[in-house]
C-alpha cells in the first residue's frame, strides 16, 4: 500500500508519494522488511523502546505518537518517522485502509455485556453458515480456533482477522466486544451490522473505576451509525440506556424470561420454563405465536443465552420455527456450564463465571437439587477488581456444603 493513502488525514509529516508499505506490525517481533512499525505506547512499554530492533528487520518507517516520543531519539538512517498524533485512536482506521475494509464485506455482529459474550457468540458461530467468531476463546471457525490475547484483540489484529475472514468467504462475523477493547477503540473503523447487549453486573472496576463509567464504554458498541439491527435483555435496567442511543434506522430487538416488553420494540419472550440436570426446554413467544425450544444445554442462566442467540438468528432473517429448532443442536462451549458425569457417577459442572452475579446465577442452579451435596471450587484473579473477592466468597458460602478457594492468577 502507499504510504500517502494509509496517512491521509492523519498526519501533517510530508510523505513520498511512490513510498509502499508491505505490512504493519505493533510488535517488532513480527517485523519483516519494508513494513512500518507502529510504535504505540502502551502502560508500561513504549513500542520506540524497540527501534533497534525495528532497524535490523528492514522497516522503512515507524510511526509514532509525539505525545510520547520526548525521551527518544529518531534519527535512524534509512527510516522515516511518522508522527501522529492520537495514534491509538486512529490504529483502527489505519488498519482498515490496509486491509481495504474487511467489515464492510461481511456482516459484523458485535456482543456486549458483563456475561454471556462467549456462550452467546459461539453459539451463533455454530448455527449461522460460513460464520467467523472472535473472543475469549480465540478466532476463526467454531471447532478450529486461534488463540488470542484479550477477548476483543487489538485493532490491528481484528482487521487482519476479518480480512482472513473475506479471504475464507466468509459472510458473517460474530464478534466478542469487551468493555477494554471499546474504550481503548479495538474496534475503531469496524462497521458492524448488528449489536446484543447480553447484561451489566460488576466487573472490570480496577479499569473503569465506577459502574457508570463501565455503562458509557459498553455504550460506544451502540452508538455505531451504521447498525442494522440491534438486540438487548429487556429484563436488565440498563437496556432503555442502550436503545436509548442507537441510530433511528436500525431494527430494535428485546427478549425476557420474566415476560417483560418494551415499548417500539420486537419482543421474544420464553414461558414455562423447566430446567433439569440433562437441559432446558421452555415456550418461545412472539408476536402471539409460540414453539417449544429443547435443548441439551445445561443451567437457568442459559435461557438468557438461548433466547439472545434465537433473537440473533430472528434479527437475521430466520423464523420462529426454524430458530427454535436450531437449539436443539446447540453444543455446550468449553468451560461454560460443560457439564460432565451423570450416569451413576458425579455431576462435574465447569463454568468460568468470575463475577458474583455470574457465580450466584450458576450456584443457584443447584439450589433445585439439594439432595445432592454442592461442592464448589473458585478463585479470584489476582491483580483486579478486590470489589468482587468478598462478595464471591459470601455466595459460595451461602449455597455450598463445601468451598475450596484456589490461589487463582495471582499474576
Amino acid at each position: 500500500m502507499k504510504l500517502v493513502d494509509l496517512l491521509d488525514g492523519l498526519t501533517t509529516v510530508p510523505l513520498d508519494k511512490n513510498k509502499s508499505i508491505k505490512g504493519l506490525a505493533l510488535d517488532s517481533r513480527e517485523l519483516e522488511q519494508d513494513f512500518a512499525f507502529i510504535a504505540i505506547a502502551g502502560t508500561t512499554q513504549n513500542g520506540l523502546e524497540y527501534i533497534q530492533q525495528a532497524k535490523q528487520k528492514g522497516v522503512c518507517v515507524i510511526i509514532f505518537d509525539p505525545l510520547h516520543s520526548h525521551t527518544f531519539v529518531m534519527d535512524e538512517a534509512g527510516i522515516k518517522f511518522i508522527a501522529v498524533e492520537n495514534l491509538t485512536d486512529k490504529l483502527g482506521i489505519m488498519a482498515e485502509r490496509f486491509y481495504l475494509s474487511p467489515s464492510k464485506k461481511l456482516s459484523v455482529i458485535g456482543i456486549t455485556g458483563t456475561n454471556g459474550k462467549t456462550s452467546c457468540s459461539q453459539f451463533l458461530a455454530q448455527i449461522i453458515p460460513h460464520c467467523g467468531v472472535i473472543g475469549t476463546l480465540g478466532w476463526g471457525e467454531n471447532n478450529l480456533l486461534n488463540k488470542t490475547l484479550n477477548t476483543t484483540p487489538e485493532a490491528l489484529s481484528v482487521q487482519r482477522i476479518l480480512a482472513n475472514f473475506v479471504q475464507q468467504e466468509k459472510t458473517t462475523a460474530v464478534m466478542e466486544v469487551s468493555s477494554h477493547g471499546l474504550k481503548q477503540g479495538r474496534v475503531n473503523s469496524v462497521h458492524f451490522t448488528g449489536a446484543i447487549f447480553t447484561n451489566l453486573s460488576q466487573d472490570h472496576l480496577d479499569y473503569h473505576g465506577s459502574m457508570q463509567a463501565y455503562l458509557e464504554a459498553k455504550l460506544i458498541l451502540f452508538k455505531q451509525a451504521n447498525l442494522q439491527f440491534v438486540i438487548v435483555n429487556a429484563d436488565d435496567k440498563n437496556s432503555k440506556k442502550m436503545l436509548a442511543v442507537v441510530n433511528k434506522h436500525a431494527k430494535k430487538w428485546a427478549f425476557s424470561t420474566t415476560g417483560t416488553q418494551l415499548k417500539s420494540t420486537e419482543n421474544l419472550l420464553a414461558k414455562n420454563i423447566v430446567i433439569n440436570l440433562t437441559g432446558i426446554h421452555f415456550l418461545a413467544c412472539r408476536q402471539g405465536n409460540e414453539v417449544l425450544v429443547n435443548s441439551h444445554i445445561v443451567g437457568r442462566f442459559n435461557v438468557e443465552n438461548i433466547l439472545t442467540v434465537m433473537t440473533g438468528l430472528l434479527a437475521t432473517g430466520y423464523s420462529l420455527q426454524h430458530a427454535a429448532d436450531k437449539m436443539s443442536t446447540l453444543q455446550a462451549v468449553s468451560g461454560r456450564m460443560e457439564c460432565f458425569g451423570g450416569n451413576n457417577k458425579p455431576f462435574v459442572f465447569v463454568d468460568y463465571a468470575h463475577t458474583p452475579d455470574a457465580l450466584e446465577k450458576v450456584l443457584q442452579e443447584f439450589k433445585h437439587y439439594k439432595q445432592e451435596k454442592l461442592h464448589v471450587v473458585f478463585g479470584c484473579g489476582g491483580n483486579r477488581d478486590k470489589g468482587k473477592r468478598q462478595q464471591m466468597g459470601e455466595i459460595a458460602n451461602n449455597f455450598a456444603d463445601e468451598v475450596t478457594v484456589t490461589d487463582d492468577n495471582p499474576r
